[in-house]
């Protein structure tokens, strides 16, 4: 007797979903790449679609090796942007003056966000016309500002429904265009449940449910290796920090927390991994608190090498902080790729964040901008190990619930064909196992 069959095929070519995105791959969204190449192995139909060209400074091998289908616009495609829209003006002037009225002389929170509102405006009369063309049955944008323009402009065109992804500085503060947007998606999906309460504000009256939570995978290529099991301490303890040098991480507060524990005469070094617009502005802090000694600076690391840094160290500090104006983290992958190796964490309250790290389960979560209480965490996750190892190991546990990529790539399948191929009688594969 054959062995049982795990998957059965569709009666009907599952919808083919155009995802829109500034850049495609890119070093530092991990996530959405995985997302994709796993969206693609479960016979997913996907087209990329990049506002911008191609950038894979920084990026992994495995991103780099890369062959999906791609189609990126860019300094390049604006002839045919301009071109797509004069016929869009001629076939439909009313429709795209409705658009001009609604979508482009709209006041953005700062000019990098309205040049990038403005040109992915213009992008969307070229994704039209080719989300037409190549049978697409969704256009999905993966964040909610600028592609997700793109992705609004072009539905209103084609009728094609739209949706996107929120997740954290696309959202906060809002894009000058998120009310409209969140009116017209198909739905909205989120990547964490306090977004899911903040996204709802913009959706209409009685339509709440428009927004779904989906949180993300996990990012590293397959399982996590097991960190080595400690040694009996000696010397230095060191600490590691991984991220963007933004305003929104927090570095310059995890600053003053390591001088705090240095005067306390704690023996401990930092690692700071990352590289950023405030590289500048965090080597000045730097030798103002005369800290140029305790601290590394690797610079990027690509994303499949951070692992070695998780090994090497005694915990990961994760200060994040919400700036003046609203931005913010959703929760930082790095988080869930520190747990799922078993380093300890230490992190801030922002956002999403407490729903990972659950203070004194999982780890310790302190409050932003609180650099005392950050030293005072790191303390007490350096000096009681046994305790620190216990969180995380309950924290491996819950990311491995959480985060699991079978599990939540086949919830954002599942997603897609709920609003998508119902309507249209589409149905998706059985993934369950037939009995023998």
């Amino acid at each position: 007797m054959d062995s049982c069959r795990t998957d059965i095929a569709p009666a009907r070519p599952l919808p083919k979903i155009a995802y829109v995105l500034l850049w495609f791959p890119l070093s530092s969204e991990t996530f959405i790449f995985r997302e994709v190449k796993s969206l693609l192995a479960l016979e997913v139909p996907i087209q990329v679609y990049t506002m911008y060209g191609k950038s894979l400074r920084g990026c992994s091998d495995e991103m780099r090796a890369f062959s999906g289908p791609v189609r990126r616009y860019g300094a390049f495609a604006a002839a045919a942007m301009l071109a797509a829209f004069f016929r869009a003006a001629r076939r439909e002037p009313r429709k795209v003056a409705g658009l001009l009225r609604e979508g482009f002389f709209r006041k953005m929170r700062n000019l990098e966000s309205l040049g990038e509102n403005l040109w992915c405006f213009m992008a969307g009369f070229l994704l039209a016309e080719q989300c037409a063309g190549e049978g697409i049955s969704l256009i999905h944008s993966a964040w909610a500002n600028g592609p997700a323009t793109a992705a609004w402009v072009a539905s209103r065109l084609t009728g094609i429904p739209f949706a996107f992804t929120g997740r954290a500085g696309d959202i906060y503060p809002e894009d000058g265009l998120l009310r409209e947007k969140s009116r017209d998606a198909l739905f909205l999906r989120t990547n964490n449940l306090a977004n899911v309460r903040w996204l709802q504000q913009f959706c209409p009256a009685g339509r709440k449910d428009k927004v779904h939570l989906v949180y993300n995978s996990l990012t590293f290529a397959g399982a996590a290796r097991k960190r080595p099991s400690p040694a009996p301490r000696r010397g230095v303890f060191s600490i590691l920090a991984i991220g963007r040098f933004a305003r929104t991480k927090g570095f310059p507060e995890l600053f003053t927390a390591l001088a705090r524990l240095r005067r306390e005469r704690v023996p401990v070094r930092l690692t700071l991994v990352g590289d950023g617009r405030w590289r500048g502005r965090l080597r000045r802090q730097l030798r103002r608190m005369r800290l140029t000694d305790f601290v590394a600076l690797p610079g990027y690391v690509p994303h499949d090498q951070t692992q070695d840094f998780m090994h090497s160290h005694d915990l990961l500090v994760v200060p994040s902080v919400v700036y003046d104006n609203g931005d913010r983290d959703g929760i930082p992958n790095v988080i869930m790729e520190a747990l799922s190796c078993g380093l300890p964490v230490v992190a801030t309250d922002v956002n999403g964040i407490p729903e990972v790290i659950r203070d004194g389960e999982t780890g310790l979560l302190v409050p932003q901008r609180d650099p005392a209480s950050l030293a005072d965490a790191v303390r007490q996750m350096l000096e009681c190990r046994e305790r620190a190892l216990v969180m995380a190991g309950n924290g491996k546990a819950l990311v491995k619930r959480m985060f699991d990529g079978k599990t939540n790539i086949r919830a954002l399948r599942d997603l897609y064909m709920r609003h998508v191929g119902a309507s249209s009688g589409i149905t998706a594969p059985d993934t369950s196992p037939t009995p023998c």
